[in-house]
């Protein structure tokens, strides 16, 4: 079953119109949730990240965050999904042609269920650096929108070299993120990331680590870095909403050496998520 603009439907009568902006366009947002026995992990944080998207966008959500949490349990009951991947959708709806719009729009909301990943097996990547570049200084990049499509091709051209995942470098010639996901790395037992506003997305799971961190009373620091700087670094690994916490055990060729330090915050995050 999906949730599509205040409807229950099956997966075959959940269309939406061809001149949608988001499908003309790519003219919305979108989230992607873990959910773990039942319950969407940090569904408010997604909400709060979209509604801050749709604003900048000029769309306005035709639910409210709330409206959405008990939608949302209401699909994952309907689909006796307790573990799942949650996507929201969130586009401007249908429009005429052309790149201008009025405020007169009726958003499209799709909330839809998905496999999740087990979290019983562990995960490693082998990262490249993908020639593709993210813009340095884009507004945009502080929100999930539904252009992606610089993403998709550096995710084939890893594919295409063998590996997993791509790191995107910005125009300014820094590390930037990977398609999916937020990069750390360990420098001196402190827990780096690159600092938003970099051409970097601020993600859920970037700041539950940060949250993990002070917790562990472990130091983080937010800082930029050259491709050939993090080629020397231990313990990168990756944050993102469905696997959580992926350790990279190759760049560009070479192994990473490990760090303890990022099976500790494994750990802990783990445990958090199964919390709820």
């Amino acid at each position: 079953m999906v949730f599509l603009n205040g409807k229950f439907l099956s997966e075959a009568e959940a269309v939406v119109p061809v001149n949608d902006r988001g499908f003309m366009y790519g003219d919305g947002l979108f989230e992607t949730v873990r959910v773990v026995n039942g319950k969407p992990f940090r569904f408010a944080q997604h909400l709060e990240r979209m509604t801050r998207g749709a604003d900048f966008l000029k769309i306005k959500p035709p639910f409210a965050p709330k409206e959405l949490e008990k939608l949302a349990a209401q699909l994952i009951e309907q689909n006796k999904m307790p573990d799942a991947m949650l996507r929201v959708m969130l586009t401007r709806g249908p429009g005429e042609r052309g790149y201008g719009f009025n405020g007169e729009s009726q958003p499209t909301v799709v909330m839809t269920l998905h496999a999740a990943p087990s979290l019983e097996i562990s995960v490693e990547w082998n990262l490249i650096t993908s020639s593709f570049r993210i813009p340095s200084s884009d507004a945009l990049s502080s929100f999930k929108t539904n252009s992606k499509l610089l993403h998709v091709m550096a995710r084939a051209e890893a594919a295409e070299k063998g590996a997993d995942e791509a790191l995107l470098i910005n125009t300014n010639g820094e590390v930037a993120e990977t398609t999916s996901g937020n990069l750390f790395w360990i420098y001196q037992d402190k827990i780096c990331t690159v600092p938003t506003g970099r051409g970097v997305l601020p993600g859920i799971t970037r700041a539950i680590v940060l949250e993990i961190c002070q917790v562990m009373g472990l130091q983080t620091n937010k800082r930029v870095i050259k491709p050939e700087a993090l080629r020397n670094s231990r313990g990168i690994f990756v944050t993102q909403s469905a696997l959580g916490i992926v350790p990279i055990s190759a760049f560009d060729g070479e192994p990473v050496e490990p760090s303890p330090l990022v099976d500790q915050i494994a750990r802990a995050y783990h445990e958090m998520l199964m919390k709820g």
